[in-house]
């Protein structure tokens, strides 16, 4: 491995560990075991180590946020869509752990997560209109709109809600939470399915 992927995979560990604000570009080097010189001349300090960070994360985020279209899904897809996406930002949870501080320190990542917010808004209104189309969802396009906005904030929050609340950032509880907001608009058997696989998540 390279030593910029190395630098952003300790530093990665660390962020996510201790919180962001909290690991400054020194003690990145000491856990590395390299000179502070040796990480400048790959990253020019813990700004451009972060933007790294949400670089690689968009490029793993964005493939997911582009599902094929005209292909009929299963139900049991959609539900790994959602998890496939609760895997990845648990792999990057430090950038939820502040947003609002962070995404106000820097510009340019406060426009990647917005762009990538509104990708995934676009995403899910579009599955969810899909499962309409296939009749398991029963709800207005109105209150799927606002279904969408739910599912957003849990997304983004719920993994920081499980830190605040001294729980580790457990994935399948993330992909349980969005499901049971889902299931209500479903109809009755596929709302049945859903609750139950949102169980084995739980469990899990």
């Amino acid at each position: 491995m390279k030593t910029r992927d190395r630098i952003l995979e300790c530093a990665l560990q660390l962020f996510n560990q201790q919180g962001e604000p909290n690991v400054s570009t020194l003690e990145i080097a000491n856990e590395m075991g390299i000179s502070p010189g040796n990480l400048y001349y790959h990253f020019h300090g813990k700004e451009p180590l972060i933007l790294g960070l949400f670089e690689r994360f968009e490029d793993e985020l964005t493939p997911l946020l582009d599902p094929p279209a005209n292909v009929r899904l299963e139900a049991e897809d959609y539900w790994l869509f959602l998890h496939l996406i609760v895997e990845r930002m648990a792999q990057y949870r430090f950038l939820f752990q502040d947003l609002s501080n962070l995404s106000g320190r820097l510009p340019k990542l406060a426009r990647g997560i917005r762009n990538l917010l509104s990708a995934l808004k676009r995403t899910l209104a579009a599955l969810l209109s899909a499962l309409k189309a296939q009749g398991q969802v029963v709800s207005d396009t109105r209150t799927l709109g606002q279904l969408v906005e739910q599912i957003t904030m849990t997304l983004l929050f719920s993994l920081d809600y499980q830190r605040i609340v001294a729980r580790e950032g457990e994935v399948g509880v993330v992909v349980y939470q969005v499901m049971m907001l889902v299931a209500p608009h479903l109809q009755n058997e596929s709302r049945h399915a859903a609750e139950q696989l949102a169980l084995k998540y739980l469990e899990q």
